[in-house]
């Protein structure tokens, strides 16, 4: 593989820049109004979306693509704030992290401004067309 020339440098900057500014923008508007980092919004929507309130912590780990330790310390945090609880596996060794009542509170409050924010700072300024290949794109590029 040769070394990338200047064109196909300038097109990964701007497709690294591109993202970084609307995740930063959405993840900015959500803190703002809600006081919850993209962590504490990635834990409480995966432990939503894929374990209907609570999950294995290694199976959230892995959702997330964190390391344990990443993830023990930030469940720490979250815990202190009443966010989540973790206990002991029923049936195993593992760690159950479970949703609190605050903790979907505060997801309920996050999930409309992050709609709004995806659609304001993505959605409204696309077309068509464009969803389609970034479709296409995302399709090409999930599987190297």
């Amino acid at each position: 593989m040769s070394e990338l020339n200047e064109d196909e440098m300038q097109i990964w900057n701007m497709w690294k820049g591109s993202f970084k500014r609307v995740f930063g923008r959405v993840v900015k508007e959500m803190s703002d109004h809600t006081g919850l980092s993209e962590g504490d919004f990635g834990v409480l929507d995966r432990l939503v979306q894929f374990g209907n309130g609570k999950l294995r912590q290694q199976e959230l780990a892995d959702s997330m693509d964190w390391d344990k330790s990443r993830l023990s310390h930030h469940l720490t945090r979250m815990e202190k704030r009443g966010l989540v609880l973790r206990k002991p596996s029923d049936t195993d060794r593992g760690v159950q992290v479970m949703i609190t009542s605050a903790g979907k509170s505060a997801l309920a409050e996050a999930l409309p401004i992050v709609s709004k924010a995806i659609r304001r700072h993505f959605l409204d300024l696309i077309t068509d067309q464009d969803i389609e290949s970034i479709a296409r794109l995302a399709d090409k590029t999930k599987n190297p």
